[in-house]
Parts: C-alpha cells; sequence; structure tokens
C-alpha cells in the first residue's frame, strides 16, 4: 500500500473518530461548535498518524488505537487555540481559517481548548476502563505525562521566557524538546504500547520521534522565515520580528538547513531494523514539507 493511500486511511479514521466524539449532544452546543471548529479545520493529522502506524507497526488493530489518535489530536488542537491567544503568540490566521478567539472571542476559545483537553483525557480513561491488559492506561498516562507540566506545556512554558533574552542552545533544546517533539514522542509511543510493542520497539519509535520532532521544528522555523502565509495557513515573519529563540536565529539559516536533513535522516535510521517504510518516509516528507 503506498505511503499516500495509507496516510489518507489514517486521516480519514481519525476525522470521523473526532466527529463522532464532538456530535455527543450531552457537550454544551455553544462550546461544541467553538471545539469542533478548530478541530474539524485540517491540519496534517501528525501526531494520530504517528500513533496509528506505531500501532500498526507493533502489529495492533486500529479500533483500539483509534480513541488515543483522536485524543491526541485533541491535545494538539488545544494547545494551537491557547498558543494562538492575545496572551500568548497572538495569532489571527491558524490552518488558513481566522483563530478559534477572533471568531468566537477569547474566553469561549480557553474554553473550547480546555473542553477540548479534558475530553481527550476522558475518552482515553474510557478506553482504559474497558482493558483489562492496562495497555490503553499505559497509553493514556503517556501521552498525559508528554503532554503536560514535564513536557509539552513546560516546552511553552519556557518558549515565553526566552523572548527577547540572550540565545542559549541549551533553551533552544529544552523548548522543542519538550515543546514539539514530546509529542510526537508520546503518539509513537502510545500507538506502539497500545499494539503491543517490546522493549526494542518502543526505544525505537522513542529515538524516531525525537529526531523527528527537532526535524520537524527547524523546518517550521525555516518556514516561518521563508515561507508563504497562503501555503502555511497562518502568518509568517512572526519569529524573527518577536525575538523568538528558533534554530536560525541561533545558528543561521544555513546550518539549520543542513541540521535538519541530519535529524530527518537520523529519525529514519531509528527504525532501520523495522519493516517502516510508511515512518521512514513521513521523516522523508516532513523534511520537504512547505505547510
Amino acid at each position: 500500500m503506498s505511503y499516500e493511500t495509507t496516510l489518507g486511511r489514517y486521516i480519514l479514521a481519525v476525522d470521523d473518530a473526532i466527529k463522532k466524539y464532538l456530535s455527543d449532544a450531552r457537550i454544551h452546543p455553544p462550546l461544541a461548535s467553538a471545539m469542533e471548529y478548530s478541530a474539524m479545520a485540517g491540519g496534517k493529522r501528525l501526531r494520530p498518524c504517528l500513533l496509528l502506524a506505531a500501532n500498526e507497526l507493533a502489529g495492533g488493530a486500529i479500533e483500539a488505537a483509534l480513541p488515543f489518535a483522536a485524543a491526541i489530536e485533541m491535545i494538539h488542537t488545544y494547545s494551537l487555540i491557547h498558543d494562538d491567544l492575545p496572551a500568548m503568540d497572538d495569532d489571527s490566521l491558524r490552518r488558513g481559517k481566522p483563530t478559534n478567539h477572533v471568531v468566537y472571542g477569547e474566553g469561549m476559545a480557553v474554553l473550547a481548548g480546555d473542553g477540548l483537553l479534558n475530553y481527550a483525557m476522558q475518552i482515553m480513561l474510557s478506553a482504559a476502563l474497558e482493558d483489562e491488559s492496562r495497555k490503553a492506561l499505559r497509553a493514556a498516562s503517556e501521552i498525559a505525562e508528554r503532554a503536560g507540566v514535564w513536557g509539552m506545556i513546560a516546552g511553552q512554558a519556557e518558549d515565553l521566557l526566552a523572548v527577547n533574552r540572550e540565545p542559549n542552545e541549551k533553551a533552544l533544546y529544552y523548548i522543542h524538546t519538550h515543546k514539539t517533539a514530546d509529542m510526537l514522542v508520546a503518539a509513537l509511543r502510545a500507538g506502539g504500547i497500545i499494539g503491543g510493542a517490546d522493549d526494542a520497539l518502543l526505544s525505537a519509535l522513542t529515538v524516531y520521534g525525537e529526531k523527528l520532532g527537532l526535524a520537524f521544528q527547524i523546518q517550521d522555523d525555516l518556514l516561518d522565515l521563508y515561507g508563504n502565509a497562503a501555503s502555511l495557513g497562518k502568518s509568517t515573519g512572526k519569529d524573527e520580528k518577536e525575538n523568538k529563540l528558533t534554530f536560525p536565529a541561533l545558528f543561521g539559516a544555513e546550518r539549520s538547513m543542513t541540521m535538519q536533513g541530519q535529524y530527518c535522516r537520523e529519525a529514519a535510521d531509528a527504525l532501520s531494523a523495522y519493516d517502516s517504510q510508511f515512518l521512514a518516509t513521513m521523516a522523508y516528507r516532513l523534511s520537504k514539507r512547505e505547510s
């Protein structure tokens, strides 16, 4: 099966699952509208696709992994809603559409993000309660930990503190190991756990996610410098204007491009012992992305 066919199958399954969860009539209607606006606004669906790919690589069935794939995309979407708020990055465009707070107001946008995060945890815990093997519980714990105060949120906090500070390599890697890479690692490890991966495969998936996360972030930084806002679906040039700590700011654009290619190769190499053509191709495709 081709990369495009597999990717399309994953995205369709994830979109259907998210639509099903958000159509629950018990969700307060205006809140549901704000949650769905951002959750169904498109995007690469990178994290849930990584989760489903890792699950299948480990020999698992997609049905068992789908609640976690939907949940991790909800968590990612919540982080984008909050990241776009005036108190954070103050963006008015996301995925080619006005950001959530522009459409629904800041208060409802905060609640939409809160709702997606809380609902994601509810979905994962419901799945865990039905799984006597405890694999679902381990997967939920993995995602919660790497999305939380030791992971993505910690990286976001350091990102805020690093603005206008002297560029610092240690801070740069802390930010993007946690803000970006941790959620990719969470997706891969959770998918592997649900699929029954052994320790060797989980370790390989972890390295793949760490390297892919850094490559993905460097490409993001470069696209903010050289990308097209219409293709990206978000504003460009903000990192330099706001004096944010990025790879090009610290290492220069040319060296950052070299580092990005190296991290992509290291990501693919981490899974060289496994039949992981989809994940190897994804690393290559992400290194060439323009959005």
